[in-house]
């Protein structure tokens, strides 16, 4: 639990030249950048070594002392080395007491040890007070300069004024302190740097199971088919045809699995008559994942836009419509213009077009810089409402593109069907559920029970519920 400390940490002056002076124990590359940006930030910055005489590359401006040495001239350390060489401290205890250490230590996997290293760190030093900081900035963003994905800096500790001071250097150095409560919370921040990418590898791993199923599926009803059935050598449109045929699919799957969860959850919400109890983790994971699974949907999407765009210029497609130019010519036929056609084939077109933009609309809207600029309603609306729409449009797109030959026995191979009538099921289903949770009779409940409702309630004197208990509840379910 957090506490407030009676003790005062006064800045430690150089009275020369009016500087706060921060002591930083160790002269390996995050010292060293760390020390020249405080450098440029007015601090003036000792180091101590355990070599001091033998300390090179030091930033202009700083010195270096030992240990001891270095500790007696500020009340502010930085503990810049490693977990495993923590054992120095010990001799240290009495210099270091009641100064503010500053942990900036990670490890080199995911609970590596029973506690976390600033925890260990306050076992060694009981006397000071240990704050967790600085350990999701890099050693380059500190050189180079924070860049907007680097200025947040996890902070937490035990003694409020202790970490108010460090919070407060933090924002000298024009970085964002972030408030993450008391020591206890040292093993979840250092953990953050040794996680690649937590929310991103759900989505990534489902949309290459969607790409590996409908690559094979495709190649077997557009190459090995024709082969096997007229020995026709179609391996070219590996290039683009295929692909062209996966990425609008594997776009419209992801975007109709970013609306599932939500019609998922109102679904069990409503057989429970209640909203307090959990998911399953296994949908709390995938709608925290929906983001994600909604931009990569846009990438894939994007990919479709560019791979259309290239169509006309292909090999393939001029020598067909030249070829078919010269046959019509010698035989002097042509086609007959197809009112009924044109309207299908520009009904795709538009549908396509409108689907894209709202599309890129919803990217656009879940971008930090521009969320951030709108209310909790507008958001709800763009990606509630308009995420339908999407939704909707994409979905028509796919069917007027499959036009009369939808379920046409033709178009089946080895009575395997069109890999996009394999992706409308989802988007489909979806939009079919969340149709149904909208009518008004189910609606109303649905609203009710998001409100406080419970089905296994009764009304009290002044007219509010009081919840049954849970065994009950679970026994009428």
């Amino acid at each position: 639990m957090e506490k407030t400390s009676t003790d005062v940490f006064p800045s430690t002056m150089n009275s020369s030249e009016n500087q706060e002076t921060v002591c930083i124990f160790g002269t390996g590359d995050f010292g060293r950048s760390l020390a020249l940006k405080m450098l440029q930030c007015d601090y003036s910055i000792v180091f101590g070594s355990r070599n001091p005489h033998k300390s090179s590359l030091l930033p202009s401006g700083a010195e270096v002392f030992s240990y001891s040495e270095a500790a007696q001239k500020s009340d502010i350390v930085i503990i810049a080395v490693h977990r495993e060489h923590y054992d120095f401290l010990k001799e240290l205890t009495e210099v270091l007491k009641g100064k503010i250490l500053v942990d900036i230590s990670n490890n080199l996997k995911i609970n590596q040890y029973p506690e976390s290293n600033a925890e260990y760190l306050a076992q060694l030093v009981p006397g000071a007070h240990v704050v967790k900081a600085f350990n999701t900035i890099s050693a380059w963003a500190l050189q180079s300069g924070a860049l907007d994905a680097n200025r947040q800096v996890f902070v937490c500790g035990n003694d409020s004024k202790a970490k108010q001071r460090v919070m407060d250097m933090v924002r000298t150095l024009g970085l964002t302190p972030l408030d993450q409560g008391s020591l206890m919370a040292a093993k979840e921040i250092e953990n953050y740097p040794l996680q690649l990418f937590p929310m991103w590898k759900f989505p990534f791993y489902l949309s290459a199971i969607l790409c590996i199923f409908f690559f094979f599926y495709s190649v077997i009803r557009d190459i090995i088919y024709p082969y096997v059935n007229g020995k026709k050598d179609s391996t070219f449109r590996l290039a683009i045809s295929i692909p062209n045929r996966i990425f609008p699919i594997a776009a419209l799957t992801l975007l109709a699995l970013v609306y599932l969860p939500g019609v998922i959850a109102a679904i069990l919400q409503l057989y429970r008559g209640t909203k307090y109890r959990r998911f399953p983790d296994w949908l709390d994971h995938w709608m925290l994942c929906r983001k994600q699974l909604g931009l990569v949907a846009l990438g894939f999407a994007f990919l479709h836009v560019l791979y259309t765009l290239v169509i006309p210029i292909r090999y393939y497609v001029r020598w067909t419509l030249k070829n078919r130019t010269i046959t019509q010519a010698m035989a002097k036929t042509e086609d007959p213009f197809s009112t009924s056609t044109a309207w299908l084939y520009d009904s795709y077109i538009a549908l396509g077009i409108l689907g894209f933009f709202l599309f890129v609309l919803l990217g656009i809207t879940s971008l930090p810089s521009v969320s951030n600029t709108v209310n909790w309603r507008e958001f709800r609306f763009v990606q509630s409402k308009l995420g339908y729409m999407t939704l909707i449009l994409c979905t028509a797109h796919t069917m007027v593109y499959g036009g009369k030959r939808f379920l046409s026995p033709s178009s089946l191979r080895w009575y395997l069907p069109s890999a996009y009538v394999i992706a409308l099921i989802i988007p489909c289903t979806v939009l079919v559920i969340k149709f149904i949770l909208i009518l008004p009779c189910i609606d109303k409940i649905l609203t009710q029970i998001r409100q406080g409702w419970e089905r296994n309630s009764k009304p009290t004197s002044n007219g509010q519920y009081l919840k049954q208990s849970s065994i009950h509840l679970d026994s009428q379910l």
